[in-house]
């Protein structure tokens, strides 16, 4: 009897056990390969929320080992070469695991100078929506497409925060120019007008758009073509290479444009002035971004165009046309019926409702002050990493490092700062400096390295 334990000490011991053992098994699964890829794509500025629906997506998506392997990719372009040295795999080996995983779509992969480089895509625009731009028998897309909704449509944390996250958003509205005054057409830029950004593209692709296929798997689609929606450019490029788009030349593509304006669709495309990588043809019931701006309530949720819409009371019938068409609910009709009334807030300024008004009461007006458009892909991001605190994850992409690590840790903290304070910080470490960072991150997110 001497050698046991006294009664409470033996379960205090037991629930000890049990305790480190339950710690344990939570720390074997927190770095399981789902929960470590999970971790790597919420570093992107346009992050993944942390949650056990986006775990079960990519258990779906790609296996455990696949999750392990894209987990220790860069978030900027990289070379199959690159690739095989994080692995610690011969470079043949390598290039066959991002073949592998390009022709799925989990990477983009773009010929520059006659080299191959890839690049981990986003959750969004990225490896949500190519999962579901084409027929995959080998996915379960009824079931991813049930996650997506409870992961997106239903918990709202990782849409508010594309949406919501910061000033810089993802994507942007484009006028429809058949709604815009002859006086007010040259205020109109190029890259505002869907037509040019279509003539001017490089390449075109068309896939099933994504958000009414999510829908139609769930059996809440819309009459709207699901085959309406364009891939442009780099991003194009790779879908094309990989089969799921097909390649449509410039005369489809403004045929498309002016299939989805008759049908009060509204255009919708990359928050960039140069390369646009997509102009998708949206619906108010089936499109997440207009579904998010309703739902929540977020001013200008997806940028607006330069415009807003103008009722003259005078020549307003209350019909109620405007209101019925408008993707986000901007416009109301009073209670007397007889004048439309719009939330400038809100109003996307994408002329639906002036093409549909029958007495010609509605037009397009500038706005008071021009919405500012990054000029490309890399100026967004770093702009959108800058707003969200993640500039340090661009910047310093290799971990790996003692040094990055401590510098990411130091700039991350610095981004935490208030306005004022993160100025004078910035100063302190000498902006020169910080110039040059950024400028590497616009040089390298397209040209690839070694």
């Amino acid at each position: 009897m001497g050698g046991c334990l006294p009664l409470g000490d033996c379960y205090t011991g037991t629930l000890s056990f049990f305790n480190n053992r339950r710690s344990s098994l939570s720390e074997q699964r927190s770095n399981d390969g789902y929960h470590r890829l999970m971790r790597r794509v919420n570093r992107f500025p346009q992050g993944a929320p942390e949650s056990e629906l986006l775990l079960r997506i990519f258990s779906i998506l790609c296996s455990e080992r696949e999750a392990v392997l894209m987990s220790l990719l860069p978030l900027r372009p990289f070379s199959a070469t690159k690739a095989a040295r994080i692995w610690n795999l011969p470079t043949r080996d390598a290039r066959a695991l991002l073949e592998k995983l390009a022709s799925r779509s989990l990477l983009l992969d773009i010929e520059r100078d006659g080299r191959r480089i890839y690049f981990l895509p986003p959750p969004m625009a990225g490896f949500f929506e190519f999962s579901l731009m084409r027929l995959r028998p080998d996915l379960d897309q009824k079931e991813l497409a049930r996650l997506y909704f409870q992961y997106i449509n239903v918990e709202d944390a990782f849409i508010r925060d594309l949406f919501a996250g910061g000033e810089t958003s993802l994507g942007r509205v484009l006028v429809n120019e058949e709604a815009i005054p002859d006086e007010q057409a040259c205020q109109v830029l190029d890259y505002e007008r869907a037509s040019e950004v279509i003539k001017s593209a490089s390449d075109i692709a068309v896939g099933l758009c994504y958000c009414r296929h999510k829908m139609a798997q769930l059996d809440r689609a819309c009459a709207a073509p699901l085959d309406i929606c364009m891939t442009l450019n780099l991003a194009a490029q790779s879908l094309l290479r990989r089969g799921v788009a097909r390649r449509v030349e410039s005369a489809e593509g403004l045929d498309l444009l002016q299939k989805a304006r008759d049908l009060n669709l509204v255009q919708c495309a990359d928050n960039v002035q140069k390369r646009v990588n997509f102009v998708c043809n949206c619906c108010r019931c089936c499109c997440e971004g207009l579904i998010a701006a309703r739902r929540l309530a977020i001013p200008n949720a997806m940028y607006s165009t330069n415009f807003v819409q103008t009722t003259q009371a005078d020549r307003c019938s209350g019909c109620g046309r405007c209101a019925a068409v408008c993707p986000v609910g901007a416009v109301t009709i009073n209670p007397e019926g007889v004048r439309s009334q719009t939330d400038t807030d809100f109003c996307l300024g994408c002329g639906v409702c002036v093409r549909n008004c029958p007495t010609g009461a509605l037009r397009l007006e500038p706005r008071a002050k021009r919405i500012f458009t990054p000029v490309n892909t890399a100026h967004r991001l770093v702009l959108m990493a800058i707003e969200r605190g993640k500039l340090q994850n661009l910047i310093f992409d290799n971990q790996a490092y003692l040094s990055h690590r401590a510098m990411a840790a130091i700039l991350g903290a610095i981004l935490k700062l208030p306005p004022v304070q993160r100025l004078m910080a910035a100063e302190q470490l000498k902006s020169r400096y910080l110039e040059r960072l950024l400028a590497k991150v616009e040089v390298d997110r397209f040209s690839g390295y070694d």
